[in-house]
């Protein structure tokens, strides 16, 4: 069931969360955490069905801030992706100041609730009020900006909220500055969805690695598009996990390459280990002394990504570490014209 509140106030809102939560015989005991979303309001139901189904895991309340366009957007909400620009155009006058809002419950909101909220003018200017009397008491907060990128999450108006913040350089050009950007302003709490999308990734590369431990390796290569965050957070990690150099291989357009990662090498004395994309959803894995064998490792979109990201409350250290002196190894690998 989706409840239109148009005109409304934050109070207002709260008073007909608790009738409606009464009249369904709902409670909020099991709600687990506070999500908050910031997006643009054209990828805002992109971003709730993600939500919805990471609640389904982790059953909790969502409010979801759709910023408003254009010039009339505040100013501490960053850039948007390149995506969300382009579906900008052609958007009109924003209206007066004031406060609309939706209230989502059933089958329209997982297993838990959505609060829209679509403020305009001067009442999208300090976030930190529009939410405070939503947010769950005695709740984790998460914060999750899905096609928007803030300069540094934590000096942010919710950001400051948070134990979790979570943002999403893989909608954005130039990963290499978005992430290096990341790094100079990283706090423990800090993470990016473009981590979890390397999280099969690494879990085939260590198992590759681990059937040869013997073998003394000299460098890797992680070749992808050249768009993709997550292909330098995985050859970052494999930077400071192995100590050689990798080098960054961008895949041109008329390759035809789906966006991302597409294959790792890990070169050594004898012969090179590889993972590389086949066929589908699968990847080949062709090392030494070992049968050609093909696994599973399908793209991951927002929603599996938020999922795990949601499973860890407290501070990813390796994510911190691989952002923070991982990248600039990396970068520091390239050769000169390329970094």
């Amino acid at each position: 069931m989706i409840e239109t509140l148009p005109d409304t106030t934050v109070s207002g809102i709260s008073k007909r969360l608790v009738l409606l939560r009464a009249e369904g015989g709902a409670t909020t005991l099991s709600r687990v955490l506070t999500l908050l979303i910031f997006s643009t309001s054209e990828g805002l139901e992109e971003a709730v069905a993600a939500a919805n189904f990471a609640s389904r895991e982790h059953p909790m309340r969502i409010i979801a801030i759709a910023l408003p366009e254009g010039e009339d957007r505040p100013t501490w909400v960053g850039e948007v992706s390149r995506d969300a620009r382009q579906r900008e155009l052609g958007i009109g006058d924003v209206p007066v100041s004031g406060l609309d809002a939706e209230i989502r419950v059933g089958r329209d909101a997982g297993a838990g609730e959505v609060i829209v909220l679509r403020p305009r003018g001067a009442v999208a200017v300090d976030p930190e009020r529009l939410v405070s009397g939503l947010l769950l008491a005695d709740a984790p907060v998460v914060v999750w900006w899905s096609d928007v990128w803030p300069s540094r999450t934590i000096d942010t108006p919710l950001g400051r909220l948070a134990q979790r913040r979570i943002s999403d350089s893989g909608g954005f050009r130039d990963p290499a500055a978005h992430l290096t950007e990341l790094a100079s302003g990283y706090r423990a709490g800090d993470t990016d969805l473009a981590w979890s999308r390397v999280t099969l990734w690494r879990a085939q590369l260590a198992a590759a690695l681990d059937n040869a431990p013997e073998r003394r390796i000299t460098g890797a290569t992680v070749c992808g598009t050249p768009d993709s965050s997550s292909t330098m957070l995985l050859g970052a990690w494999l930077r400071l996990q192995l100590g050689v150099p990798v080098r960054l291989l961008d895949l041109p357009e008329s390759a035809g390459i789906e966006w991302g990662i597409q294959s790792v090498t890990i070169h050594s004395d004898d012969a090179d280990t590889v993972i590389e994309r086949s066929r589908g959803t699968f990847a080949a894995i062709t090392q030494p002394g070992h049968p050609r064998l093909e696994v599973p490792i399908p793209r991951r979109g927002r929603a599996q990504c938020l999922v795990e990201d949601l499973r860890l409350l407290q501070a990813d250290q390796l994510f911190g570490r691989v952002l923070t002196a991982g990248v600039p190894l990396l970068l520091a690998d390239q050769p000169e014209g390329e970094r």
